[in-house]
């Protein structure tokens, strides 16, 4: 397909970074091409965590383009949409695509994810929110069109309090009696696990002490790390995005809460700690996929995207966690488009197709050595019920360099997050009454 002069200069554009403008339907999509509109921050207070994952998923997505001609023999249409991790800007992102036909949205903003929940059934549009977003959306029966494999914040929570407790010598029963702190974005994403905290503190027997740290205050939380010198917390908990992590990391240093009692959700990059300097080793997070460029996938990135100058990640940056976890996020778009053209025999397909290919992922170990990605994470396996999954993670420490995986993978504690996700979905639905039963066919 030979692209319009619009549609070239569009692309250009988009290849700089710059954000869409929401052009006529047909410069994005034509009967042989599959539109797939990436939601990106590569400006403002976020955009420390923002460009890597833009660059790890643009990546991936245009090597399928240059090395092997798209997905099935399609090329993809690859457009970033900046948003500036504002929902205000992601919705007004999501109308601009939604007249394209996308197979799939990713808002990579919890705040923006809620609000597209109700709508993606309507327009038949699935909503990937990889690792983040509504927690109990992993209920397939109550809402069919969302997907957030391979674990939730109440996953993640309970990892790092089992790994809390192992840390104390024991099962969950250690927790009882300690303190333990929990600083946030206070924002959709950091308020996301409170009803699971709320519960799990009274269930379990410890204190939870939170400290919520505003947008507009990440850079400054001398506050919240003096109410913390004051508490003495046993350990703390970060669900930190964009510049509140550094800032957390550094704060803790500087008033010398012990980095071996800092763990964090798996968001924190390298530039994160490396910013602290050398008291920051110590410093933990949960992570389900590999740190590091020694994979044949990232190899063919270099080949056929990087050395073309068809990126704009800087050579050292390949391979680092957040660049990864974007790599890990197009590997799950792809690995929907393919399972949807397996499924319907069709080349070209549409978002309710993908919404079927999600369902039905299933990127085993033979597969990830296909991809080229043996060995760089746990398999995924998706089903009408489990949007999730639940897997496994470890935890890595920062040695001062880089990060290093010092735990095996570990389920996270279903006995008590299952449950109430179940509670949790039922409730969400009965507030947005009438919440429509699903309709949509199983195919397993």
């Amino acid at each position: 397909m030979k692209l319009s002069k619009a549609a070239f200069l569009l692309s250009a554009a988009l290849v700089a970074g710059a954000p869409l403008a929401a052009p006529a339907p047909a410069a994005a999509q034509s009967a042989d091409t599959i539109y797939v509109p990436l939601f990106t921050y590569r400006t403002g207070a976020f955009a420390g965590s923002g460009i890597p994952i833009a660059n790890g998923m643009r990546d991936y997505l245009t090597l399928l383009n240059e090395r092997d001609g798209g997905i099935g023999g399609v090329k993809l249409v690859i457009e970033e949409c900046e948003t500036s991790y504002d929902a205000k800007k992601g919705l007004e992102c999501y109308e601009a695509v939604k007249p394209k036909s996308p197979v799939m949205v990713n808002p990579w903003s919890t705040g923006t994810t809620l609000p597209l929940i109700p709508r993606a059934a309507v327009d038949k549009i699935p909503v990937l929110s990889m690792a983040y977003g509504l927690s109990s959306s992993a209920k397939g029966e109550t809402f069919p069109w969302i997907f957030n494999p391979p674990a939730t914040y109440w996953d993640g929570f309970t990892q790092i309090l089992q790994y809390i407790a192992e840390q104390e010598g024991g099962g969950v029963e250690k927790l009882k009696g300690l303190k333990i702190g929990y600083i946030f974005l206070d924002a959709s994403f950091g308020r996301e696990p409170l009803p699971l905290i709320d519960k799990l503190s009274k269930e379990l027997g410890f204190e939870a002490k939170l400290y919520p740290v505003a947008a507009s205050d990440m850079q400054n939380q001398s506050s919240q790390w003096l109410s913390v010198r004051r508490d003495r917390p046993n350990y703390m908990i970060l669900y930190g995005w964009g510049a509140l992590n550094p800032t957390a990391i550094n704060e803790a240093v500087r008033t010398g809460f012990p980095m071996e009692k800092f763990i964090s959700i798996w968001w924190p990059s390298e530039d994160d700690a490396a910013g602290a300097g050398p008291g920051a080793a110590g410093f933990k997070t949960l992570n389900w996929h590999a740190v590091g460029a020694d994979f044949p996938l990232h190899q063919d990135i270099r080949t056929h995207v990087v050395d073309k100058g068809l990126s704009q990640t800087a050579p050292d940056k390949i391979g680092q966690v957040l660049y990864n976890r974007g790599v890990y996020n197009s590997m799950l778009i792809a690995e929907a488009i393919r399972k949807a053209q397996e499924i319907t025999g069709k080349k070209v397909v549409t978002g309710e197709d993908v919404r079927r290919g999600l369902e039905n992922l299933n990127i085993d170990e033979a597969r990830l050595e296909e991809i080229g990605l043996g060995g760089f994470t746990s398999p995924v396996k998706l089903t009408c019920a489990d949007h999730n999954g639940h897997f496994p993670t470890f935890v890595q420490r920062w040695d001062g360099d880089s990060y290093e995986k010092i735990t095996d993978y570990a389920p996270p504690l279903s006995q008590y997050v299952l449950p109430l996700l179940e509670e949790d979905a039922k409730a969400f639905a009965e507030r947005n009454a009438p919440w429509p039963a699903r309709t949509e066919p199983c195919d397993n």
